[in-house]
């Protein structure tokens, strides 16, 4: 039971990047809660990972190359692109995540 969650919330990534545009047209605005949306949501996936394998070096890896792959699936999605620069965010989102998790649970 400790998978479904991190198996659901992977889905929900998946199905965000599967569009083909996400501009909300605020210009500036736009690329600030695009990005910081990258952070959020990957923040909860390193805080999943975490939940279901109580390590957070394991937990860090696997959800950072989720994002590696997430990038490379965009890639493929018209009116998309892949950018190494959202999975460093995105790794920054996983550590956020952990560190919260960790408090949190104590």
């Amino acid at each position: 039971m400790l998978w479904f969650p991190v198996v659901a919330w992977a889905a929900v990534i998946f199905a965000f990047s599967s569009i083909p545009s996400l501009s909300s047209g605020l210009g500036t605005w736009d690329t600030v809660l695009r990005k910081g949306a990258h952070l959020t949501e990957y923040a909860v996936l390193g805080a999943l990972l975490l939940r279901a394998l109580a390590r957070d070096v394991p937990a860090f890896l696997a959800a950072v190359a989720y994002a590696a792959t997430d990038e490379l699936h965009q890639h493929f999605v018209a009116g998309r692109h892949a950018s190494p620069i959202d999975v460093g965010i995105d790794a920054v989102g996983v550590a956020l995540g952990l560190v919260v998790w960790r408090r949190a649970s104590r």
